[in-house]
This record gives structure tokens, C-alpha cells and sequence, in this order.
């Protein structure tokens, strides 16, 4: 009986060691952040000789990564291959990720030279006094075909008309259940989006007029909508909201709870019938002002149609 004690108390203070390590492990990225943030890039993915690759971070806690996808698109045009979306998600501009990280982001979008720049929420996370200056720095970004935007359930929270106004004051078109065609010569493609999904979603607005056989791209900031949107002629949803769970922990994964089916569209690659969906990690938090194994990203896509089927010799 002594010895099973005593291994029953070795076995307690094995698991508080390890507790507290872990405790101290996250204890020291947070002190990073109170830092004033300053931390390198430590990866840039799949950037391979990118002058990015070796460029200073934005202030973003752990690290940030770009990542690059090359996304081939259901009825995508030819003339428009190689579109570049840069998608910037969940800024969360206040205490937790102040003006100046906000900045060096804008500044690490403009060196990716995008064609278009998707802005998909969440700007602020509770008070409206963020929304006036994270809207005037996002103004600054440069992008061929326009700088887009929705809102996020934060937005909606602290006030959707204020953000979305703030957002237009800058040149950005905020899309509330609606959508704009890009166009190089005859062709075009449909870049839609709408309101939060728990608040004031209406996709089929949004997507009405939009001229069957065309390419559609849509913003949505929670990525649930992907099951409403498989439902209609949408090529690519670019989501965000989820922060990519934003702390995993070692067997448990992410902090985000329930079964393996309601964990699905939280970060990354997916899809459901002919709807593919990206969802970002963004480059924010709530709750706690730190990201464990789940850095933050700015994901770019480079569009392309599919190849066409070789015409069959009579």
C-alpha cells in the first residue's frame, strides 16, 4: 500500500510539474507581447526565396506567417489567372494588438502587391473608440481592383453602421449582402459579401444578379455560412473568426470545444460539394492576448482557371 502511494503521489507531482510548465510556457509569450510586441518573423510558409521571407514582423505575438495558395476556380476566366487576394482577418485592433501592429501588417500587405485585398472582420473587439484609427491605417492599403470588407459579430456588437462608415471614409467598400464584378475585357468574376452569419447574413441578396456560369468569390467573417453558400454558385469562401483556435494545447488541441464535426471549418483548407473555403487564422485574439502553436497568418491566393480538357482526335 506504501508503494502504490507513493507512486500515486509521484504520478500527481509529475502532472503539476508538467501543468506548471506549461503555465510558465505560456506565461513567457505573453510577457512577449507586453514586450511592446517585438518579435521577428520566424516563418514565412511556403515563400521559399520571397524577399518577404527575411523581412521584420509585424508586431503580432508568437510569429506570423504568410502563406501562399494557388487556388484553381470552377469557371474562373483565363485572362484573369494569377489574381492575387490578400486577406487580412480578425485585427481586433485594442489592448490587446495596438495601432502600430495594425500598421506594419497594412505595410507587409502593400509589399505583396495585390491585385485585390479581402478584409473579412472583426475589426475591433469592444470599444468604438478603436474604430476611427484602425479604419484610417487599413485606408493606406493599395490594391489594384479595390480593398473590400465585411463585418464581423464583433463589428455588430460594438456598432456596424459606425465601423462600415469609418471603413467607407477610407476608400474601402464594405460589401453588406451585396457583391461587385471585377472585369479584364469580356470577362468577370463576382466577388460577393455579407453581414456576420449570427446577425444580418442574407446570401441570396447578396448573390442575386450575379449571371449564372460566373466565377463567385465570397467574404464571409464565420465560416458556417460554407453549408448555405455549397447550396448556391459559389466557386470560394474566404472566412475568418475562428483565430484558427488560436491556443492548441499538447493532446487536446484547440481550446475550441465539442466533437470533431463542430471543429471542422475552423482553420485552413476545406470544402463542400463544389465550394472550397479557406478559413485564416487572422491576426488577432480575445480572451487572452496571446497565440500558442497557432501563429498569426495573412494568407495570399493566386487564382487560376482549371485546365482545360484536351479536345479528343476524331
Amino acid at each position: 500500500m506504501r508503494g502504490a502511494r507513493e507512486d500515486g503521489s509521484l504520478l500527481r507531482r509529475s502532472a503539476r510539474s508538467r501543468e506548471r510548465g506549461l503555465g510558465a510556457r505560456l506565461e513567457r509569450i505573453a510577457d512577449r507581447w507586453s514586450r511592446d510586441f517585438s518579435t521577428r518573423i520566424e516563418e514565412y510558409s511556403f515563400l521559399g526565396d520571397h524577399p518577404l521571407r527575411n523581412g521584420r514582423s509585424p508586431q503580432l505575438g508568437e510569429r506570423l506567417e504568410v502563406t501562399q495558395h494557388r487556388v484553381t476556380l470552377h469557371n474562373f476566366p483565363d485572362s484573369l489567372n494569377g489574381l492575387r487576394i490578400v486577406q487580412l482577418t480578425d485585427i481586433h485592433h485594442g489592448l490587446f494588438l495596438p495601432l502600430h501592429a495594425v500598421m506594419e501588417a497594412v505595410e507587409l500587405v502593400n509589399r505583396l502587391e495585390p491585385d485585390v485585398v479581402a478584409l473579412t472582420g472583426d475589426f475591433v473587439t469592444y470599444s468604438r473608440a478603436y474604430i476611427e484609427p484602425v479604419a484610417e491605417i487599413l485606408g493606406r492599403i493599395h490594391a489594384r481592383y479595390g480593398v473590400y470588407a465585411v463585418l464581423g459579430n464583433h463589428d455588430f456588437r460594438v456598432g456596424p453602421e459606425l465601423v462600415a462608415r469609418a471603413l467607407r471614409r477610407q476608400g474601402v467598400d464594405v460589401l453588406r449582402n451585396r457583391h461587385v464584378i471585377l472585369r479584364r475585357r469580356a470577362d468577370s468574376v463576382a466577388l460577393a459579401g455579407i453581414d456576420d452569419f449570427r446577425y444580418q447574413a442574407d446570401l441570396p441578396r447578396a448573390l442575386h444578379g450575379i449571371r449564372a456560369g460566373v466565377a463567385t468569390i465570397l467574404l464571409s467573417h464565420n465560416p458556417k455560412i460554407i453549408r448555405r453558400a455549397s447550396q448556391h454558385p459559389v466557386s470560394l469562401v474566404l472566412s475568418g473568426h475562428t483565430h484558427g483556435g488560436q491556443v492548441k494545447l499538447p493532446v487536446v488541441g484547440s481550446i475550441l470545444g465539442g466533437p470533431p464535426e463542430k471543429k471542422r471549418f475552423t482553420a485552413g483548407w476545406d470544402r463542400l460539394g463544389v465550394t472550397k473555403i479557406y478559413v485564416s487564422r487572422g491576426i488577432g485574439t480575445v480572451v487572452l492576448p496571446l497565440r500558442y502553436k497557432c501563429p498569426a497568418e495573412i494568407p495570399q491566393f493566386h487564382l487560376y482557371s482549371r485546365p482545360k480538357p484536351p479536345i479528343p482526335h476524331s
